[in-house]
């Protein structure tokens, strides 16, 4: 079930917006958001949240700070997705510009698992022969790995955003702002913010101890582009603060200011880093990034990362953009299996999904769950064969339920069935024995029922209403595409009734057309779609750019359609 409604517009913010100059569509959008001033929406970097407010940023400061004057060995222990691939290079560059002898550490996923487990801590102990391992975007949940590096005489400074259990890690010194008792206003904040806001705090104790000769003291703002990177393909929501993070990381790209490694990862996807936009790095850089964790090892895209190299950086980054079309290849097979099985279960009366195949792919399965959960607004976990009959699950979830909590929830009421979960409300990670695969699956859909009403299964498409013929035009779409939109910031979608004119298949599976609206002409794209469409509709579309041969047009893309004869 489909519902389409417009969203609210509060008249005094958009008034209060459209007073302050900002061209009237966009108000309306910006209002329709909860911006109520055009503060909320310019960006500086001074308006960042303060260090003060995450706890205790300032002893983690003080503890690497007193590492870099003893000469001690860190070691960065990452996960293996972008937000911990850039978290990681973020670390790197950071540290090694304040003085640090740093090194890094990434698992294998398929060897190791996720986060600081005691096998990590023994590799890292034997390979690298640390002082204190700093993990980042992972460490929250490492118990038993935090006790294994201190019983090799290791200190471990966790930097993390994920939610912590009942039971926190008896590390020297956490930086989390989902810790118990840390007032940080945005709990939003990727791993890879995590970092930066620890390297600020850094510098600022360095400064103190009067580390930096005069102008010699390190500029962090050039990280910025990977910390645009990482908390935009990690999908957090993107607050006021997330919105600076990324907005000035974006106008550094726009500026030839990125690094080599990003650089060319908009070459090889085929864009110009001069227009970046957060799209671009959700749904373009972001999965080939992610390609080398999920299907080799993330080595590969953290030294796609940390070269200065542009020739180095470019070769890494054709090997990512092959490895990202294999891992295409693989989901499209992972999605016609599901599919296949799908037909037997009565989706619309379940309430959640749990899938399991042999031959599925550990690395594939969260974007699995995340198309099937797109597919049929469901929460849904895939699970894959790890190592010792016990299944690797990835999970995705819809507004309503919080999918780390459910998990909780299940692990409370049958405490041997998840030997390990952890992960936000929209996404969450889990390990389980194959032979309980089936109760497993029957203890989530439990959940789910108690957690979510039949109205929350209904998959409703926001729109922003529409749109004047004269704001029917590129120069809205440039200047859409200057704004950080996403998770949490949801990028404009507008409806309104066409007249069809043409329609042309492409690849048999999709279809370009040329619509008219009151008399204006205007090319859209429908993919997915090859059939005849009726000759009026209604259209709920983004507006978009169509680039070919130097040549840039206004081009519509269609997200929902129906007949409006």
């Amino acid at each position: 079930m489909l519902r389409v409604v417009r969203r609210e517009c509060p008249l005094d913010a958009d008034q209060a917006l459209c007073a302050a100059g900002v061209r009237p569509m966009l108000a309306r959008i910006y209002a329709a958001r909860g911006i109520r001033a055009v503060a909320d929406v310019s960006y500086p970097l001074n308006a960042m949240l303060p260090l003060s407010q995450l706890k205790n940023v300032h002893t983690m400061a003080n503890l690497l700070a007193d590492a870099i004057a003893g000469g001690k060995k860190l070691l960065i222990v990452a996960d293996y997705d972008a937000d911990g691939a850039t978290a990681c290079a973020v670390g790197l560059r950071g540290l090694r510009a304040l003085g640090a002898q740093v090194d890094y550490l990434v698992p294998n996923r398929f060897e190791y698992g996720y986060g600081l487990t005691p096998e990590i801590v023994q590799l890292a102990a034997s390979s690298k022969a640390p002082d204190i391992i700093i993990t980042v975007d992972n460490g929250i949940a490492s118990i038993d790995g935090v006790a294994a590096a201190a019983s090799l005489g290791i200190e471990v400074l966790v930097t993390d955003h994920h939610l912590p259990g009942s039971e926190l890690p008896a590390a020297r010194c956490i930086v989390n702002p989902n810790q118990p008792g840390c007032e940080f206003p945005s709990k939003n904040l990727a791993g890879v913010g995590v970092m930066f806001y620890v390297l600020a705090a850094l510098r600022a104790e360095l400064r103190v101890r009067g580390a930096f000769a005069a102008g010699t003291e390190p500029n962090l703002a050039h990280l910025l582009d990977l910390v645009a990177l990482g908390t935009v393909a990690d999908v957090v929501p993107l607050d006021t603060n997330n919105r600076i993070l990324v907005h000035q990381g974006l106008k550094r790209m726009r500026e030839g200011r990125a690094h080599a490694g990003i650089a060319a990862l908009y070459q090889v996807a085929g864009r110009e880093a001069s227009r970046a936009s957060a799209y671009d790095l959700g749904f373009l850089l972001g999965p080939r990034l992610n390609a080398a964790g999920r299907l080799t090892d993330m080595t590969l895209g953290i030294e796609c990362l940390v070269t200065d190299d542009r020739a180095r950086a470019l070769e890494i980054a054709q090997q990512l953009d092959q490895l990202n079309r294999e891992r295409r290849s693989i989901e499209v097979s992972m999605q016609d299996t599901a599919l296949d099985d799908l037909t037997s279960m009565d989706v619309e009366e379940r309430f959640g999904l749990a899938l399991f195949q042999e031959s599925w792919h550990q690395g594939v399965v969260g974007i699995l769950a995340s198309r099937l959960k797109e597919k049929f607004h469901r929460p849904t976990i895939a699970f894959a064969r790890g190592n010792d009959d016990m299944l690797k699950g990835s999970g995705r979830s819809i507004p309503g339920l919080h999918l780390r909590d459910a998990l909780d929830l299940v692990a409370k009421r049958a405490p041997d069935l998840i030997h390990r979960f952890g992960g936000h409300a929209a996404a969450a990670g889990l390990t389980i024995a194959e032979k309980d695969f089936v109760r497993f699956s029957e203890a989530f859909e439990a959940v789910c029922r108690e957690r979510l009403s039949p109205a929350d299964l209904a998959r409703v498409i926001e729109t922003d209403g529409s749109l004047e013929p004269a704001d029917l035009a590129i120069e809205s779409a440039r200047m859409l595409q200057q704004e950080v939109w996403g998770q949490g910031f949801a990028p404009p979608l507008f409806d309104g009734e066409f007249t069809l004119r043409d329609q042309r298949v492409m690849a048999q599976k999709h279809s370009r057309l040329m619509l008219d609206c009151d008399g204006q002409r205007v090319e859209a794209v429908l993919f997915g779609h090859a059939e005849p469409l009726p000759k009026r509709l209604r259209a709920i579309y983004r507006l978009g750019i169509n680039e070919y041969g130097g040549a840039q047009r206004l081009q519509l893309t269609i997200e929902h359609w129906e007949s409006a004869a």
